[in-house]
């Protein structure tokens, strides 16, 4: 039973929606042993061995490395260690962008899109949200974390007009809030909330007041380096079980705003001159 789930989930799978290369000319549905071997950390023989039965059972550990490769939900990841003879794991924060979210995204490419786990991190963005707010890959510790940026370092707000200030930091300690008071709280979970009730006077007064996160943002303004001034609207598709968001921001059609955002997607392709 728990090499046939294994095989179902990887067949589900294809190279781009966990962020492999596809090759030419590929023939093979799903993917292939030796990738899902790569994306758990461990040898592709071993994994083959898991598959075919012919290994010992996997540890617990392992069977993370599993799920995360395969891009499990956390009601799979409890079947796979249920299939395996464990009881549920702890659930936890993800770490890596959900499948059907990055399907959804794939097809966003005219508009900028990015996936993002509730507690702020960006764990994917399209090209042209890369060229609208920046590429957030480039952070690392606490600074992973938008809402760490947002209240301990002053340049973070650059790209946002100061009529928004106010609505942006409600709903980032909202956010926070909502995922550290869900249930047990990751390490990166505390640790951010500390360091922020600490260093922070705006976000312990706002945090003083439970904010209550709402997805029906109003129109989001910028001050965009090249673009200049841009309107955007902002919307949401959460995950099932509340881990991860895709947020979109799209502008009004045949407005000035979808010409800026189409000279940055011009600007962003490879091979481009343009700054």
């Amino acid at each position: 039973m728990l090499a046939d789930f294994l095989r179902s989930r990887r067949a589900q799978l294809q190279p781009e929606d966990v962020g492999l290369p596809r090759a030419p000319r590929r023939r093979s549905n799903g993917l292939r042993r030796e990738e899902v071997a790569e994306l758990a950390g461990i040898s592709a023989d071993y994994y083959s061995r898991i598959e075919q039965q012919r290994g010992p059972r996997p540890s617990e550990p392992l069977l993370n490395a599993l799920a995360d490769g395969l891009r499990l939900t956390d009601d799979e990841r409890d079947h796979l260690f249920r299939l395996a003879g464990f009881p549920n794991p702890p659930r936890h924060l993800h770490d890596r962008p959900a499948a059907h979210l990055l399907r959804v995204m794939r097809q966003l490419e005219h508009t900028p899109a990015q996936i993002c786990s509730h507690l702020g991190e960006t764990l994917h963005q399209n090209a042209l949200s890369i060229a609208v707010f920046g590429d957030h890959s480039r952070f690392a510790g606490l600074r992973r974390f938008w809402a760490y940026r947002w209240f301990l370092e002053p340049g973070e707000r650059l790209l946002y007009a100061p009529q928004d200030h106010d609505r942006i930091s409600r709903a980032i300690v909202a956010e926070v809030l909502a995922t550290h008071s869900a249930g047990p709280s990751s390490p990166d979970a505390c640790a951010l909330v500390e360091q922020l009730l600490a260093q922070s006077p705006e976000y312990a007064e706002v945090w003083a007041e439970h904010p209550v996160f709402e997805q029906d943002w109003p129109r989001l303004h910028l001050r965009h380096p090249i673009a200049g001034a841009l309107e955007l609207n902002s919307d949401y598709v959460v995950d099932s079980d509340r881990s991860q968001f895709l947020a979109v921001f799209t502008a009004d059609p045949g407005s000035a705003d979808e010409e800026k955002l189409r000279s940055l997607l011009r600007a962003a392709a490879p091979g481009s001159s343009a700054p």
